[in-house]
């Protein structure tokens, strides 16, 4: 049994802790399929109307209550997160539609090389699936949320193409391709969670250029959006402001519902025969290692050791391109308007291995401009120095980003922090996070070429931006999936090896991270698990 809306006690088939792209995507698979599901959401729906995205003072309203950073955040829906030793501050959005909320809405999917990095190039470790057993769900993904691009992209393998046509690459992506052309290097229109066309209630893109800020068309895909109106039809039964303490477990060591405080500060309990997490990189392994019990001192599901471990967070680095005409560099949408995998995978000659994803990015805001140049003394980037430095790049300017491929180091982890602790006394997380030598490499490697680029389209002057901490989207590894019980939390299906009722969708599976934002890879992760536990459900263990 357990406690829905106001109180009522209703049977539930499955219990899911977190209501954003891979939590949503898994409760409606299962809905659909005849289960019974609640969703529990520490975090509550994101009103459309508050967006900062069609507001003159955008840039000022995305600095506070809306600011990607939840230690900056400091929402009711949040948790602190302790980074004192991380290179990389981690970036998310607690509630309904998760961090989708705030994405720019790129949507590539990882190359199939991606899966095997320590068969192509001796390194990490291989997934236990393949590009080929992902391929039909990421199709499906894409018809469900409206993904807009060009098919038959030479860096993936033949399959349908995204069903709405690419989006317009502007004046700025219209520059790069054709430098790009003039060097050799391959590129691709941007393959977007955004419409490019209208979809029932949803209307197609405006080209705000503030995608990262809530799209108040409807046409990016936030799983709010795009995802959530369909799982509520097929019964969902979502509850908001429900902030999980811990996943409870039986004598015979299966998973039982979950704990959790409501706004109230009042604790509740969900019973449930099958607990799916989907809390993200940072939030799923901190909540396994709140569930401790005798069986699990070390944290549930860790028999490995590996929960919090192997944390990937996609180091990001650009260079802004200062011309002398205008390129309408505000025209969303707003990052990804032309992308490229030419450089995303190993050339030993480069002095690393794999690599990066290149996208074009568009610029909004003076703000946005004054961040790239946070290295310059205060007294040449405010005042009247500031406003000269604005005017002169103000539509005039262009930056190219490379996404560094993130390679997985044991010792970067998620752990509970011995003092700090959330709004409800729980224990908040911190994060150990040092970039690797190989990455460093590739940044060095990448930021030169970008530089490149911008010359040989005529540039009158670079601004290179080498390192970005603000910059952690992609939280990445933390409960990695594998084959082998010793090294890797959950099999290839999310399931758990120590707790066969237990089943983790979300990014912490992954076991590299690719170059590319893996959001797709996410969902199609979980479109799959869902789908097999649905098939094996009459073998499934839960609890008397």
């Amino acid at each position: 049994m357990s406690i829905g809306p106001n109180g009522v006690r209703t049977e539930i088939d499955a219990l899911v802790i977190g209501a954003g792209p891979s939590g949503v995507t898994a409760a409606r698979m299962l809905a659909e399929s005849g289960f019974k599901v609640t969703v529990l959401e520490q975090g509550e729906w994101p009103n459309v109307a508050d967006y900062p995205s069609d507001k003159l003072e955008r840039e000022l309203l995305a600095a506070g209550a809306w600011n990607p950073n939840p230690n900056r955040r400091k929402g009711p829906s949040d948790y602190p997160i302790n980074v004192k030793d991380s290179d990389v501050h981690p970036f998310m959005y607690n509630g309904v539609g998760g961090s989708s909320v705030l994405f720019w809405a790129e949507w590539p999917r990882f190359i199939p090389s991606d899966f095997r990095v320590k068969s192509v190039d001796g390194i990490a470790d291989d997934w236990p699936i393949t590009y080929e057993d992902l391929q039909p769900y990421y199709e499906m993904v894409d018809e469900l949320i409206g993904v807009s691009g060009l098919g038959g992209y030479p860096a993936y393998p033949p399959g349908q193409g995204p069903p709405q046509p690419p989006l317009p690459i502007g004046k700025a992506g219209r520059l790069a391709a054709e430098t790009f052309n003039k060097l050799g290097i391959g590129w691709w229109p941007g393959t977007s969670a955004i419409l490019s066309q209208p979809s029932g209630d949803r209307g197609a893109c405006a080209r705000w250029g503030t995608c990262s800020n809530g799209c108040p068309e409807g046409a990016k895909a936030s799983f709010d959006v795009a995802m959530w109106p369909g799982a509520l039809a097929a019964g969902v039964n979502l509850v908001t402001g429900a902030r999980v303490r811990e996943v409870a477990v039986s004598d015979q060591g299966l998973a039982t519902g979950a704990t959790w405080i409501d706004r109230a500060g009042t604790e509740q309990h969900t019973s449930a025969p099958v607990v799916i997490i989907c809390a993200n990189g940072i939030g799923t392994p901190r909540l396994l290692q709140l569930s401790t019990s005798s069986r699990f001192p070390d944290g549930l599901a860790n028999s490995s050791g590996y929960v919090g471990r192997n944390l990937m967070m996609h180091p990001v680095v650009s260079v802004l391109g200062e011309y002398d005409r205008d390129i309408e560099p505000w025209v969303g949408p707003e990052a990804h308007p032309i992308w490229s995998m030419h450089y995303a995978e190993t050339d030993l000659s480069r002095g690393f291995r794999r690599g990066a994803k290149w996208s074009s990015v568009v610029h909004q805001g003076p703000v946005a401009l004054l961040e790239l140049f946070a290295d310059l003394p205060l007294s040449e980037r405010s005042g009247v120095a500031g406003h000269e430095l604005v005017e002169r790049l103000s539509g005039r300017c262009y930056e190219l980003a490379a996404s560094i491929e993130d390679l997985p180091v044991f010792d970067n982890r998620v752990t509970l922090d011995p003092d700090l602790v959330d709004s409800d006394g729980i224990p908040a997380p911190k994060v150990h996070y040092k970039m690797s030598d190989e990455s460093r490499r590739c940044i060095d490697w990448n930021v030169d070429r970008l530089v490149e680029v911008h010359e040989a389209a005529g540039a009158l002057s670079t601004k290179r931006v080498e390192w970005m901490p603000e910059s952690g989207w992609h939280l990445l590894g933390t409960a990695r999936c594998g084959d082998d019980p010793a090294t890797s939390v959950v099999d290839g299906f999310g399931r758990s090896h120590d707790v066969p009722n237990l089943f983790i969708f979300d990014g912490s599976v992954f076991v590299t991270s690719s170059s590319v934002n893996p959001t797709p890879t996410v969902t199609a992760f979980a479109l799959r698990g869902a789908e097999h536990l649905i098939e094996t459900a009459a073998d499934q263990r839960m609890p008397l």
